[in-house]
Parts: structure tokens; sequence; C-alpha cells
């Protein structure tokens, strides 16, 4: 399943206007759904701290604040700066981590290898290349050095993705909550009370368990949705200006910021929590990039949700200007605003909006935790790919339950927009601060810049949002407390995850088995060899793993073709197929002993189990034709040969299978047909289509005839079931990650091999446990 994936939309600036002003009109439904919903809860979040007086000058500052938070944050720092830092196409807190981990060699993966290094998407945008300053080589070389660092910067991309799965469970409460409260306006309050939240219930749990089918069937209509969305509040809010109050454009100076702080004090201070709320989704343009493209992100915001977005907020704005009797306690909101007889068409385009919004999120939400499971720091679930077509269209059953689950909890127990703004506003100005803090890296270390411009930028916007986060944060008690709660317990089991994943590793690799033991088992110590292929899975990149010397101990044979399968993840978001495969013989060629790593990027889809089958074999094949022989068989980390797929590579062995008795000649072609022998027993041929030239030599000709019989004769999985067990001596605190924290996740997480559908019937597991 091969989906056309966006490691390659970064050459879209070399293609027509026409495709860029294409991409960016859909990016309106992936990027800004969240963004645009902003206004229906930003002025109602924020008048809950301050009173709204006839002398305007606290509508007024909002007004200001409003606008030079959305110029400062999403179109300066985001549009013109953070969107330049992706990693081959790829944006997110993760892309910037990859890329550090890149440039200054600081990778948390366990088994890498330097043949990872010369992967063309590792190479790109001059990494190896020293940085210019002096000041760059000493924070490279101190990066390197000081594992401490190295763990407080992999903490720090994990605080950011865990406020992104927070914002997954806040963000589709408050814009569906937010979008239903217009319902207020047409009927009492006391029957509203007991409408708002079903309706919002109703929706969630619509939404969610819709998930299942993905969103390609539907898709085409969300950038439509937010089109006229944003159309909708823009008309409105020029209305609003028209109307009610032409001269509201002098509020957006900086002055009306001075009086409003001025005259609020600490009110005004905290009601910086409501305001922050302008610019949730704001990270989305960087998270999502690796659907689109630089420019066409650019262009959709610049162009059109800047400007919609700045009438809306001015048309609201305007109106409350001209009206200061509340009458009720929801007189302040985005539909008060709305001319009465549009209200309940905008009730619905707004419900809609506040769909596909929460939609894009969720989505973004099993991307991140995708991302971190391939990176080693969060338990396996399963991922279900629900587009062929369409790259990133994700499904993570067990994550989407329990999304739905907590957000009708925020839903039901807050009740209320401002509670759930104060809990959301934390969660987006956490992930905007973790991306202001990584920068600064990437500017010395990847971009070579000065080190200047890395601290102004630091200072600058690190300035900005450590005001409204401490303005989030003093509402701990009245919402903010959630996401907190909520990355406290996402940090702990990736903190767990990633900590026993890598004592488990270290237990594999000091317990490996030489290659000398493994070639000299032999008929003298009653070991055979019997008819098929042994594929054993192991997270080691060099060395036999203990699981399988237990194996043999137990149970002596073992196949007459034995494949060590290693299937990773690299530090970059696509390896190409072409460089999918790393392929080496262990020991003597006659041994028919392979060892085959499978590299994986952090945001790669893993193939179905008969194409990755398929691709396994041919690339043992071509490995075979390409005649490469160890120059020293006892040497542990022989030289692997990098072969593609059968779909990169069409000049390169093809293998066919078909029914036994379905003895029709191949078509004359360039491919030469090499076959194997006739079979009594009705079953499956397996045939390789071998090209011309070069010709391969008899040795060759000879293996891959048996690697062909043993593919016929089937295939046995050997699989470690592994038990982890903190040692004898380790502290209470090891003791309780390991054997309580690490085993409980462990239990109830997917076996390695999961995404491989590996069938009960072909399988050997291989108990043992591991003191780590």
């Amino acid at each position: 399943m091969d989906l056309k994936t966006g490691v390659y939309q970064n050459h879209v600036k070399k293609e027509s206007w026409r495709t860029v002003l294409t991409l960016a009109y859909q990016s309106l439904g992936v990027v800004y759904g969240d963004l645009s919903t902003s206004p229906l809860y930003v002025y109602k979040s924020t008048f809950e701290d301050i009173q709204h007086s006839e002398t305007n000058e606290e509508i007024y500052g909002v007004l200001s604040f409003v606008f030079w938070t959305l110029t400062l944050v999403p179109l300066l720092k985001y549009v013109f700066i953070v969107l330049r830092a992706d990693d081959n196409g790829e944006g997110g807190t993760f892309a910037l981590y990859s890329l550090l981990c890149r440039h200054a060699r600081i990778n948390s993966l366990p088994n890498c290898q330097l043949a990872d290094e010369q992967l063309i998407e590792y190479k790109k945008d001059s990494i190896g290349l020293a940085p210019k300053s002096s000041f760059g080589a000493r924070l490279k070389s101190t990066l390197e050095k000081n594992r401490v660092l190295q763990r407080l910067l992999l903490v720090l991309a994990l605080i950011g993705a865990c406020m992104v799965i927070g914002d997954g469970i806040l963000t589709p409460a408050i814009s569906v909550f937010s979008a239903v409260s217009g319902l207020e306006l047409s009927m009492s309050k006391e029957h509203h009370k007991y409408v708002e939240v079903p309706v919002t219930c109703i929706i969630l749990i619509g939404l969610f368990a819709l998930q299942h089918y993905g969103t390609h069937r539907v898709g085409f209509l969300f950038a439509p949705v937010v089109l006229i969305w944003l159309l909708c509040i823009s008309a409105i809010g020029l209305y609003n200006i028209i109307h009610w109050n032409p001269h509201v454009y002098q509020a957006l100076s900086p002055y009306y910021m001075y009086k409003f702080l001025r005259k609020t004090q600490r009110g005004g201070w905290m009601s910086l929590g409501g305001i922050l709320l302008c610019i949730t989704g704001s990270e989305a343009m960087f998270a999502d990039l690796g659907h689109f493209s630089q420019l066409s992100i650019q262009i959709a915001f610049t162009f059109l949700v800047y400007p919609s977005l700045i009438l809306a907020y001015m048309g609201q704005a305007a109106y409350l200007s001209q009206h200061h009797i509340i009458e009720s306690d929801y007189r302040i909101g985005f539909y008060v605003s709305v001319p009465e007889k549009l209200r309940w068409p905008v009730l619905v385009i707004a419900i809609l909006a506040a769909v596909v919004g929460s939609q894009a999120i969720i989505t973004g939400t099993f991307s991140i935790i995708k991302q971190c499971s391939s990176l080693g720091c969060f338990p396996r679930v399963k991922i279900v790919h629900t587009s062929s077509k369409i790259h990133g269209q994700i499904y993570i059953p067990e994550i989407n339950w329990l999304l739905m689950v907590l957000c009708l909890a925020v839903t039901v127990g807050f009740r209320d927009t401002w509670r759930m703004g104060n809990a959301s506003g934390l969660a987006v100005i956490t992930v905007m601060l973790v991306t202001t803090c990584l920068m600064p890296l990437v500017i010395v270390l990847c971009w070579h810049k000065s080190v200047l411009f890395a601290i102004g930028f630091v200072f600058f916007f690190g300035t900005i949002e450590s005001l409204y986060f401490t303005a989030s944060l003093i509402k701990f008690l009245e919402g903010a407390w959630v996401p907190i709660a909520l990355a406290f317990i996402c940090l702990i089991i990736m903190c767990v995850w990633h900590y026993g994943t890598l004592k488990k590793y270290e237990f594999d690799v000091q317990n490996k088995v030489s290659i000398n033991w493994l070639l000299s088992l032999g008929p003298s110590l009653g070991i055979v060899r019997v008819r098929g292929i042994g594929l054993v899975h192991t997270e080691l990149v060099s060395g036999i793993p203990a699981i399988f010397s237990h194996f043999v101990t137990n149970l002596p044979a073992f196949h007459q073709v034995l494949v060590f399968l290693c299937i990773k993840s690299v530090p970059v978001p696509h390896v190409r197929p072409e460089e999918r495969f790393l392929v080496g013989h262990i020991g003597p060629r006659r041994y028919r002993l392979y060892r085959c790593i499978v590299r994986y990027g952090y945001r790669d889809v893993h193939k179905d189990d008969m194409e990755f089958e398929k691709d396994l074999f041919c690339s043992i094949a071509e490995f075979i034709r390409s005649g490469s022989v160890n120059e020293d068989p006892l040497k542990d980390d022989d030289k692997m040969t990098v072969v593609g797929t059968c779909s990169s590579h069409t000049e390169q062995i093809q293998m066919s299978e078909d029914d036994a008795d379905n003895t029709e000649a191949a078509e004359p072609s360039e491919l030469k047909e090499i076959c194997s022998p006739p079979i009594i027993k009705p079953g499956k041929r397996v045939r390789f289509l071998v090209p011309q030239s070069p010709q391969i030599d008899s040795g060759a000709r000879e293996e891959l005839q048996e690697l062909m019989e043993a593919r016929e004769a089937g295939i046995a999985y050997i699989l470690g079931h592994s038990y982890v067990k903190a040692k004898k001596g380790s502290s209470l605190i090891e003791k309780l990650v390991i054997n309580l924290g690490y085993e409980f996740l462990r239990r109830n997480s997917r076996q390695p091999t999961s995404a491989l559908s590996v069938p009960h019937a072909s399988t050997l597991e291989v108990g043992m446990i591991y003191h780590v």
C-alpha cells in the first residue's frame, strides 16, 4: 500500500500557480478549521474576567490584543519563520526534534546504524556540515556529549506531543459546544441549559463514531465548509463595522492595549487567557505542513484566513461598542452580533465548521501518537489506514474511544465555554512555547544562522507567549488543571515505555549470541535443518538474539533458510522505497543465513502483510543476484546491501506466485524465469523473474533455487515473548517502573509483529524473562 506521501510536496513550488492555489484551497479544510472557529468563543471567554463598560476601553483593548496576537504569532512567527523549519516537507514538534537529532547526532533510537546516515532524506539540507560559528560548534559538541541535555530535549518534545493529545480532547469539546451555544438566543435560559449539553454530546459521539470510516469520502466537503464559514463571518463583521461603528479600526493601535491593562490591571491580565484562544489552531499550520506546501499555507492564511478573522473580531467589537446593557450572562458572545434573520443559517454553518475543525485535530492526534510510537516513546497501538490514496488518513481505535470518553467528560463536567477555554488555552500555548524553545537550536545548528537571531527569536516570541502562559496557568482551579493532568499522565506513560524499551534493548545487546556459536551448530550436536523459511523477528541490527539460542536449545532444529528480520524506525519522516531494505549474509554463503533490516520513517505507512512478505523475499533474491559476498564471514557487523522494494525498481528481481497446477509459460520479455522444481502436492508455486543482464553465476542461481524451494515449503515466524523484570539490586523506583509500569503497558499493547498480520498457525513463540 504505497501512499502518495507528503515527502515530495515540497516540489510543488516548482509547479504552476494553479497547483499552488488548489493546495491553498484544500488546506482550508485540513489546517484552518480550528483557527477559523475561534471567534465563536474568544470574546465570551475574555469577558468572564472583566466588565464591558460604556467607555469601551475594555472592548477596544481586547480587540487590539487580538489583532496584534494574530499578527505576531500566526502570521509573523509561523507563516514567515517556523514554516521554513520543515523536516523534508514535514512539520510539527517531532519534525523539529528529528532535525536536531540528525544535525547534532542525539538520536533517542537505540538501534541506529551508520548506514542510516546514507539515506537520501537523512543527508538533505546539508546534514553533516559543521556550524559556521564557533558557538554553534560548541553547542553541537555539548549536546552530543551530554546525555542529560539529550534527555531534556526529548522530554521537551514529548511535552509538546502530550499537549497536542490534550488539545485533541479539548478542542472538539469547546468548538462544538460554542457552535451549539447559538441555541441560547432562540429559547429561554431555563430550557437552554437542558438542550445545549445533550446536543453537543450527540454531535461529539457521532463525530468519533464515524472516525473508522475515514474522512476521504467526505473530505472534499471540508474546504467548502470552512470557506463558506470564513466568508460568512467576514461579511457579518464588515456589516457590523459599517452599521454600528465605522471608527472601530482605531482600536487596532497598540495604545489601546496599554489603556486596557492600566484600567483593568489584574483582571485584564487574567483575561489574556481568553484572548489567547484567538490563535488556537495556529500550530496546525506547521503540524500539517506535510500534506501541502509552504507557499500554499502562506497564501491561504495571509490572503484569506487572516483578513477574515480580523474582520470578524472587528465586527463583534463594533457591535459590542454600541451595546452595553447586558440582559443575561450570554449577551457577550458571537451570535449576539449576528443579524437576527441570519442566526439559524449561521448556526448550521458554525456547527459544520466546528465539526471540520474537530476532525482535523482528532486526525492530528492520531498522527502524533503514531510518530511517538515509531520513535519508541509510546506503547504500540493498532493503526488503521482508512485511505489507500491519501497520506496521513489513519485511525487508532483504542485512542479514538478514549478521546471520545474524555471529550464527553470535559463537556458534561464543565458545561461552559469559560472553563473549557481556560483548559484549551493552556494546552495551545504550551505547544507554542515548546516550538519556541526548540527553534533557537534549529536556527543555530540546522540553519547555521547567527546566535543573535536565535536569541532575538526566543526572547521576542518567548516573552509574548510566556505572558499568555502565566495568564492561563493562574486559572489552574478554573479548568487549566485538565491539560496539566492529561499531559502528566501521557508523559509518565511515554517516559516509562521509552525507559523500558531502552533497557530491554540493552539486555538484548548484552546477551546476544556470537556468529561462531551459530555456525558451530550442526548434525554432530543433534541439530537438523528442516525445509522452509524461518523468520526470526528481532530488534537487533547485529548479532544473534538470545531468543534464538533459547529456541534451538529447546527444539534442536531450524529451517534450511533462516532470516533474522529487524523492522525499525529512523529519524526521518519518510524512507524512499528504493532504500527500504538492508540485506546481508550471516556467516558463509552456504549456510543460507540472512539478516534483513527494514527501515521506516516516523510518518511512513507500514505495508500490509502480503505485499511486505513479497518485498522481503524479493529483496533477499535481489541481494543474492547482486553477488555480494562477505569478506569476513565471522564478522558480526558485516557490510549490508541496500535493496529497494519490487515497485521501486522494475529492473530488479520480481516474484510471482501461482497455483501448482498452473503450468502456463510466462510471456516473452526481457526477464528470465527461474522456477522451482515441480511439486507433487497442490499448493503455491514460486517463480523469480530475473533480468537477462547482468548474468548471474551458478552459485547465486543455486542459492535462488533453494530460496524458492524454501518459500514454497512455508514460512515459520519465530517471535520472542518477553517478560521484563527488574534485576536484583535495582532501586524501588526502577522496580516500580519496570515490574509494574512497563510490564502493564507491554501486556496491554500490541506485539511488535502485529503489523505483519502473522498467521497463528505459522507462529512459534519463544518465552524469555528479561532481567533489566
